[in-house]
């Protein structure tokens, strides 16, 4: 598949993390990451030498000028970032602890992005030297302005021929604007072309049911069947989609499942232990899908470098990958 560049559009945050157990405040200092799924997706592609090209909304100041000259070291195209508002939204969540964790505590009302409006970025002009469009159902997840710009968005994408991905990633703690997940996401899945998620985020954000509630003590085999029924119902009632892929982080295993070409494929199982940080797994594995499929590789090695691609973020600190392909494809069974 031939790719100018990936756009990835959605909000950046500021992640801090401090320590489980740590003296932080005595300390007078707590690490922080640049996060948002998003832009995980972006450093992650351009690491990989891929051409990137990322978009959110930020505020005209000092530290946006210091983020986006990281960034454009990093190779990430960064002429789509609109500036505009008054803050960038940040989220608080333990170091090890996942995004689904009680514990993670976000700060992103009344953000830069959370307010971005209708209208204000000019799409065709945006997405004239893109090939990609990727977003996640966080950014559907904040207001109504900005799920009205990622409609927008899709729609401009489609009528470019553009191929659209999404993660379906579920935060309960957001969509607290008067929508609920499948009243939004079910209009913006519509015109998606690739879709990355899990059982129980379908059935929460799609409502399409699961026939299992739950991975406790079901085995590998029991997870992809249910994988693949969910997957044939997705495919039915979203007839653009062409690859759909669920993962799987159990207790010490992982492994990813996927739809692809109407045939049903899963990657290897990859044992995992000593687990130093879960943020950024699911970006990680959504960029190793999208790396996959410009390299047109064969299902097989599709489905298995992205589940390797995740499996070796969960070894790392921050919330995007350092990874090198090299090591992702020698992590690879």
């Amino acid at each position: 598949m031939s790719i100018n560049k990936v756009f990835c559009f959605g909000e950046i945050l500021l992640h801090y993390a401090p320590p489980v157990n740590s003296n932080f405040m005595e300390q007078q200092q707590m690490p922080f990451y640049l996060g948002g799924a998003e832009l995980n997706v972006a450093t992650a592609l351009a690491k990989w030498d891929m051409p990137v090209k990322y978009g959110t909304a930020m505020p005209s100041h000092f530290l946006t000028d210091t983020i986006i000259s990281y960034l454009s070291k990093k190779n990430i195209d960064t002429s789509a970032i609109q500036f505009s508002g008054n803050r960038i939204g940040c989220f608080y969540l333990a170091t090890g602890l996942d995004m689904k964790s009680a514990g993670v505590v976000y700060d992103r009302a009344h953000s830069s992005f959370a307010e971005i409006k209708k209208g204000s970025i000019h799409w065709k002009e945006v997405l004239k030297d893109v090939n990609w469009f990727h977003f996640s159902a966080i950014s559907a997840s904040l207001t109504q302005n900005a799920t009205d710009v990622c409609m927008e968005a899709l729609i401009a994408a489609i009528e470019l021929g553009i191929p659209i991905s999404v993660d379906l990633n579920y935060r309960a703690k957001l969509w607290q604007y008067g929508k609920t997940p499948i009243e939004v996401m079910s209009q913006l899945v519509k015109y998606c072309t690739v879709l990355m998620g899990n059982l129980w985020a379908v059935e929460d954000m799609l409502g399409i049911a699961s026939s299992i509630k739950t991975s406790i003590g079901c085995s590998n085999e029991q997870l992809s069947i249910a994988a693949n029924n969910s997957m044939l119902k997705l495919k039915e009632q979203y007839p653009l989609l062409n690859t759909i892929a669920y993962t799987f982080r159990l207790t010490e295993t992982y492994f990813g499942v996927m739809f692809n070409k109407n045939n049903f494929y899963t990657s290897p199982t990859y044992k995992i232990i000593d687990v130093k940080n879960i943020v950024g797994t699911g970006d990680c594995f959504m960029a190793g899908l999208i790396y996959g499929m410009y390299h047109e590789n064969t299902p097989e090695e599709l489905i298995n470098f992205a589940a390797a691609a995740a499996v070796g973020k969960l070894y790392e600190l921050g919330d995007a990958t350092e990874q090198s392909p090299e090591q992702i494809k020698n992590r690879m069974l």
